[in-house]
This record gives C-alpha cells, sequence and structure tokens, in this order.
C-alpha cells in the first residue's frame, strides 16, 4: 500500500510509554511528585520505566497477566500453593528489574494497563467501568491488597459478576492484581496513581510536538 513501517527500539518504546502515561498527570492540579516509575502490566511482560520528564533506567520482565494465570493460577479459585508459586515468579521478576532500575529514586508509582484500571475500578467501588473516573485516581496499597486478596478467593463466576469487568479480563485479573499487588509491596510505595494512557498517546504527543 507504499506504507514504510516505523519500527522503533525499545528504548523508544519505553520513552513513548512513559511520555503517555505521565503526560496529562503532571499537569493535574495535583501532580504526582518526580521522579516517576511507570508499571506497564501486559498480558506476557511487565515493563518498569523510571524517570521524571523522559526514562533514565527501564527493564521488561516476563511475567504478566496472561503469562501468570496460563503457568500457576489454573484452578478455579486458585490455591494457595498455586498462588505462592505465581508469587515467587513474580518476586523473581521484581529482583530482576531492581538490579536494573534504581526503584528507590521515584517518588511515585504510575500504573497502566487493564490489570492496574481494572483493580482501581473495584477499589473506587464503581458499578461499571468509567475512564473518567479511573484516570488519574490515587489507589492505597491497602485498596490493592485487599482487592487482590478478594479476587484471588472468587470463582470465575463470581469475577464475571463484578461491574467493571471486562469479559477479557475474567480469566486473569487476579495474576494482574497480584502482580501489582507485589510490586506495591516491594517499592514501599503507600499508593499508584492510576493512568489510562499509554504509548499510542506518547505517540500521538510526539508528533504533535515534532510533526517531521
Amino acid at each position: 500500500m507504499g506504507i514504510e513501517p516505523d519500527v522503533i527500539s525499545g528504548d523508544e518504546e519505553a520513552a513513548l510509554s512513559f511520555l503517555g502515561a505521565t503526560a496529562d498527570l503532571v499537569n493535574d492540579a495535583n501532580p504526582p511528585e518526580a521522579p516517576f516509575l511507570v508499571v506497564d502490566i501486559g498480558g506476557g511482560s511487565t515493563e518498569f520505566v523510571l524517570g521524571t520528564t523522559k526514562p533514565t533506567a527501564a527493564i521488561s520482565t516476563n511475567v504478566g497477566c496472561v503469562r501468570m494465570t496460563e503457568r500457576h493460577l489454573v484452578s478455579d479459585p486458585p490455591t494457595a500453593e498455586e498462588i505462592a508459586a505465581a508469587t515467587a515468579d513474580i518476586e523473581a521478576a521484581i529482583d530482576l528489574a531492581w538490579l536494573a532500575v534504581p526503584v528507590s529514586q521515584a517518588h511515585s508509582l504510575i500504573g497502566l494497563a487493564g490489570s492496574v484500571t481494572t483493580v482501581a475500578a473495584l477499589a473506587l467501588g464503581l458499578s461499571e467501568y468509567d475512564s473518567t473516573a479511573i484516570h488519574g485516581s490515587r489507589i492505597s496499597a491497602a485498596d490493592v491488597h485487599r482487592v487482590t486478596q478478594d479476587l484471588l478467593a472468587m470463582t470465575r463466576a463470581d469475577r464475571a459478576k463484578l461491574g467493571p469487568m471486562h469479559e477479557g479480563r475474567i480469566d486473569v485479573i487476579g495474576s494482574g492484581a497480584l502482580v501489582l499487588d507485589r510490586i506495591m509491596a516491594r517499592t514501599g510505595m503507600t499508593e499508584v496513581v492510576v493512568s489510562e494512557r499509554d504509548i499510542l498517546d506518547g505517540i500521538a504527543r510526539a508528533l504533535v510536538s515534532n510533526p517531521s
């Protein structure tokens, strides 16, 4: 079709995701304090990016909500042994991330992607998914832990009845929440600032600021 794809590097991907996740939030009336640790919990991986206006350190680890569910959380609901095995995998990935990213420098934790936003919706007690209410919300570590424990104790049928739950997230939300819960425990952050923005928003902002 005459369109040349623009393949970006891992560093460029991290920079665009960071820009997308943080740009709106830093302009809020009560912005989170920099430097930021941006955590993107995906299906097969979780990205950790540290920075203020742009990334200074980043790493991708091979734990994500789909991967952890398929590898460990196979019962309905998951057993204590399955949860312990998933937790061990997540902790090992966090250990690896901490070697590459100086997490202690971060003053704020920003979380994005569906696992984080769904946990936020449940913590906020929303009857249905509401992006406006979720974006920029601040969810305490205690609420993240509570929601995680509730989700891991539920059957699939119970999770499907939750108002904010997207069909595609029913099977994997327990492991996604567990990843977030363990990250918060390890960072010692008292809250996570939730972003509905991602790499696509970062690309759009980059094109506007540098159209050439």
